[in-house]
């Protein structure tokens, strides 16, 4: 069994409240594949520096169409086009540990 790389993160920012806080501590699995209603990392092509946290909507032509959970607070493929999905995010680490759960 090969295991995925898992990495530690930190959250920044309102866009995916309710489900994180600015200041989480998330868990992500890179290379997961991901599916609709989870949680993901993620990197736009016209951003390449920046990479965000966001939730799977739908694969679409280029990448993934990803949505922050907080539709007034979010930057998010509304404005920027399907992203590139590095990994998974299925565990919060701190304050309120536990899974993440799947939306939809």
């Amino acid at each position: 069994m090969r295991l995925l790389p898992v990495r530690r993160l930190l959250v920044r920012g309102p866009s995916m409240a309710p489900a994180l806080a600015d200041g989480d501590t998330v868990l992500c699995r890179f290379g997961a594949a991901p599916r609709p209603g989870e949680v993901v990392l993620v990197r736009w092509a016209v951003r390449p520096g920046q990479l965000s946290v966001k939730r799977a909507v739908r694969a679409v032509e280029g990448g993934w169409w990803v949505l922050g959970d907080n539709t007034f607070g979010s930057t998010d493929s509304a404005l920027l086009g399907p992203a590139e999905v590095l990994g998974v995010v299925r565990w919060r680490l701190w304050p309120r540990p536990g899974r993440l759960r799947r939306k939809g």
